[in-house]
């Protein structure tokens, strides 16, 4: 499982044109996973990305986490993260997980980050969307966990 996190502060997604959701100053995480994720990653993740001190203190340092500022954390599957580009200009995406299983652990992750007691968004699994952002920093961080 991947995760992309992008410090922000705000972020407006869009479906059809219209807004879908949006949250304040807090993060962005795209999330993918790949075909033998197993359900555990999304814990590892979970409570890393919540945990990471990524958020400035009073001394301008990355000492505090989501948890910490009371974050806002937007949520968006995003397959592309697993693109395979070893091989022409295509990419392919062989290494994707299948979508039923694949909003399955999406939906297990979002779950998870809703109990830490952050404002939880998120896009629509699978959907065409359009995301407004501010990248703080800027801040990205790339997480993996592998079983």
């Amino acid at each position: 499982m991947r995760l992309v996190i992008q410090r922000t502060s705000g972020v407006e997604l869009f479906i059809d044109g219209e807004l879908y959701s949006q949250t304040g100053k807090g993060l962005l995480i795209l999330m993918g996973t790949k075909i033998n994720d197993k359900i555990e990653s999304c814990e590892k993740l979970a409570d890393k990305a919540v945990n990471l001190r990524i958020f400035e203190d009073d001394q301008r340092k990355m000492n505090l986490s989501a948890l910490d500022i009371q974050a806002e954390i937007m949520i968006v599957s995003q397959f592309t993260l697993y693109a395979d580009t070893k091989k022409g200009r295509r990419p392919a995406f062989n290494l994707a997980m299948e979508p039923n299983e694949a909003e399955k652990m999406y939906d297990h992750f979002v779950e998870l980050m809703k109990n830490t007691g952050l404002i939880v968004k998120t896009g629509v699994f699978g959907a065409k969307m359009n995301i407004k952002f501010n990248n703080q920093g800027p801040v990205t961080i790339i997480l993996e966990h592998e079983l």
